[in-house]
């Protein structure tokens, strides 16, 4: 169900409270995500919430968009947009060369653009905090970089599969490689990795989107879009990223678990004597290839298997339990 009550946060909260991992909940911007009447937004955040988003819709209305913003400015908490303009996405792949070579309807990088460009302008109107989701287009990161000049509030991030693929890796007709926002053209991805360099691009986020084998395999047009992505994205980010000198390490981790903290108003933990671990251990050498079989999600949307990387995930801690070579441990 869309989280759109506080009971359901509450739910969710009680339900997470035991786990490993950490759980903070995303509320709905609007009832049931339709976009047509805003959500309780104060309940929500007082319930526990840390942003809010219709996540995979956006939010059409500008009125309604700047109703939202008005309210989580009291909560400064960030109102996170899928950007896509809708009467311009109806399409399977970017809209480009490659797809007139493959005779497959293309969602313009304008669909994007242009809800980029009117969220900035609503935020800087309202002074609200808009966070930009999964951004894909070169044109939309060189909107982020200028309106943070100004001093907008503005924040974005982008999935890893969009700085390691472009659409020419879809004439395979492999739907493990149909996403939305739809993988791009190189002269994006270099773009991406640009705002990842300068900061314009704040956050790296998986955009975990499981489906299963029967889903996937249809015709390309009708499959659903979305790969999973938590098992790779570390090995992805130190390949294409940290190899590749883009970033440092550290900067890499600024964009995995410090700046998400800090857009989401929420404590950093500290590596310190006497203080409770919350950590995740990375081994940034290690050499492996994917193997979507040995995945521990249910899904195997993935269009890494097979591929090698270098850097993985080996241990988390938190809560003073731990998990290593899995199995758990009370720590």
């Amino acid at each position: 169900p869309a989280i759109d009550s506080a009971e359901v946060v509450r739910f969710i909260k009680e339900k997470a409270s035991n786990h490993l991992v950490d759980v903070y909940p995303i509320g709905a911007a609007t009832l049931n995500r339709k976009g047509e009447s805003i959500s309780p937004i104060l309940e929500l955040y007082e319930a526990g919430v840390v942003g809010f988003s219709d996540d995979g819709n956006v939010i059409k209305s500008a009125g309604i968009l700047r109703n939202v913003l008005e309210y989580s400015k009291i909560t400064n908490a960030p109102v996170i947009e899928h950007c896509e303009d809708e009467s311009l996405a109806d399409g399977a792949m970017n809209e480009s060369f490659n797809s007139t070579l493959l005779g497959l309807p293309g969602i313009p990088t304008v669909a994007e653009d242009l809800i980029v460009m009117r969220d900035i302008m609503m935020a800087e109107y309202v002074d609200g905090k808009i966070h930009i989701a999964h951004i894909s287009s070169k044109n939309s990161v060189e909107l982020v970089r200028q309106a943070k000049k100004k001093g907008i509030k503005v924040t974005a991030e982008v999935t890893p599969h969009h700085f390691s693929l472009t659409d020419d890796n879809l004439k395979t007709f492999d739907t493990n490689f149909k996403m939305n926002p739809p993988l791009r053209t190189k002269e994006d991805v270099d773009a991406i990795i640009e705002g990842l360099k300068d900061g314009t691009i704040d956050c790296i986020a998986s955009d975990h989107a499981p489906h299963s084998i029967e889903e996937k395999e249809m015709e390309f047009i009708y499959a659903p879009n979305g790969i999973i992505g938590l098992e790779t994205q570390i090995g992805l980010a130190i390949s294409e990223l940290v190899k590749k000198k883009h970033l440092t390490l550290e900067q890499m981790i600024e964009k995995f678990a410090i700046n998400p903290r800090k857009i989401l108003n929420l404590e950093i933990p500290k590596i310190k004597i006497g203080e409770t671990a919350n950590l995740t251990i990375l081994d940034p050498e290690q050499i492996w290839t994917v193997d979507i079989s040995k995945f521990k999600s249910k899904s195997k949307n993935s269009p890494f298997d097979k591929r090698l990387l270098t850097g993985k995930s080996v241990a988390t801690i938190n809560k003073r339990k731990m998990f290593f070579e899995d199995k758990f441990f009370s720590i």
